[in-house]
């Protein structure tokens, strides 16, 4: 139990191990048997118990909760800045009419605006899955979407909460009225004034005092930003093919939506436009991030479909995507893609070399028999590596990496 022991091998890249059990169960979604495909191998996308996936995700739910609750809490605690504001000038002029617009009803209420960023991501998850067929598809994209969102929701409250900001309506809300002897305020030439002077409802004085970022745009652009992002994986747009152009339609088709939404924000004077762009980055920025951490890549054609597993590597380079288990987790039939022969060699730029390695690199050779395949080695140049065996091509991989070799490559 020493702190400074060597650490256990990683477990073989299965679906159970994955969860951290050993027992398989047949896939909910699967179109064939998962439990074991044609060459016998077991298969990675398996469904498993549900006592297995709360293994598995347990401390995923624990953190939601608790993030939830802070959140929470700050959203419901009193603005924590002391604003000073100037009113009016001797004249009667008001100083700054550009948070003197009238009070208005939201467009889109803020649970509108949550509702409708979470529902609708998860709807077309649902809905892709009738293709997919993917137990583990549909878990990562629920979960990276509540990554997303949460962690965007917690980030934007705390903002608001220490810094804020005016929102445009603020006058009318505060309702400022100077008491008889007291038009005198503070600061240069004693023109500034604090909520002291305010004489509104102190629940819409409070909002008033929290305009930045804007919470309905940080939702929106955190979950549809991820839908994008989905979409793209799924569909293919930005690939190794010319798609057809309502794909391209389609994965806007969210970021629309968010746009809209953070402009209606405008209409009603709930938000100042810098409010806006900020939750726009915030979500965008966390949509972005969670979708990396439950997906294979981003921006690259050949992984960002692969769902990553909890306790087992995927390992970047090391054959077609066909042996990873989840090579058909995808809406397109176009170029190939979603059948055996679609698969695509080399690692995700930035993310490994290009060239087969490891037990990937193994399994390929052995399924495709005596032949030599070309492999880069990050040189410009190729090596030949040499198979030996006559196994189906649909079996599924170890993602684990061989002992003893150097910086994780093993030569055949």
């Amino acid at each position: 139990m020493g702190f400074f022991n060597r650490r256990q091998a990683p477990v073989d890249a299965h679906t159970t191990t994955a969860t951290g059990t050993h027992e398989r169960k047949p896939g909910m979604f699967s179109k064939r048997n998962h439990g074991h495909n044609a060459g016998g191998a077991t298969a990675w996308n398996s469904r498993p118990t549900f006592g297995q996936w709360i293994k598995a995700t347990a401390l995923d739910i624990v953190t939601m909760a608790v993030m939830g609750a802070i959140g929470l809490g700050v959203y419901m605690a009193d603005p924590a800045p002391s604003r000073s504001f100037p009113v009016t000038f001797v004249d009667g002029e008001v100083v700054y009419p550009e948070f003197a617009y009238p009070m208005r009803n939201e467009i889109v209420p803020i649970w509108a605006a949550a509702l409708l960023a979470a529902l609708i991501p998860i709807a077309v998850f649902l809905i892709m899955s009738i293709r997919v067929r993917s137990f583990w598809d549909v878990n990562n994209a629920t979960i990276g979407l509540l990554y997303s969102l949460i962690t965007a929701a917690v980030f934007q409250v705390f903002i608001k909460w220490l810094i804020g900001g005016l929102r445009p309506h603020f006058l009318s809300a505060c309702q400022p009225q100077l008491p008889a002897g007291q038009e005198v305020g503070n600061g240069y030439r004693q023109i500034m004034y604090d909520r002291k002077i305010c004489t509104g409802d102190k629940s819409e004085i409070d909002d008033s005092l929290e305009s930045m970022p804007s919470g309905h745009t940080t939702a929106a652009f955190a979950g549809f930003v991820y839908l994008y992002l989905y979409l793209n994986a799924k569909l293919k747009v930005f690939a190794n093919y010319h798609p057809a152009m309502w794909k391209l339609i389609a994965i806007y088709a969210p970021l629309l939506g968010a746009c809209l939404i953070g402009g209606a924000l405008t209409i009603d004077e709930y938000h100042n436009w810098y409010d806006i762009l900020a939750g726009a980055v915030i979500g965008t920025v966390m949509a972005f991030s969670a979708y990396r951490m439950v997906y294979a890549s981003i921006w690259d054609f050949r992984f960002n479909h692969i769902p990553l597993l909890r306790h087992t590597p995927f390992v970047y380079g090391a054959g077609p995507s066909t042996f990873d288990g989840f090579h058909d987790a995808l809406w397109t039939r176009k170029a190939g893609w979603g059948t055996h022969d679609g698969g695509a060699w080399g690692g995700a730029p930035g993310d490994a070399a290009d060239g087969p390695r490891g037990t990937m690199a193994q399994a390929a050779n052995a399924a495709t028999g005596p032949a030599t395949h070309g492999a880069a080695n990050g040189r410009g140049t190729h090596g030949g590596v040499v198979g030996h065996g006559t196994h189906d091509t649909r079996h599924s991989i170890d993602r684990r990496p061989v002992g003893g070799s150097r910086m994780g490559e093993h030569m055949v």
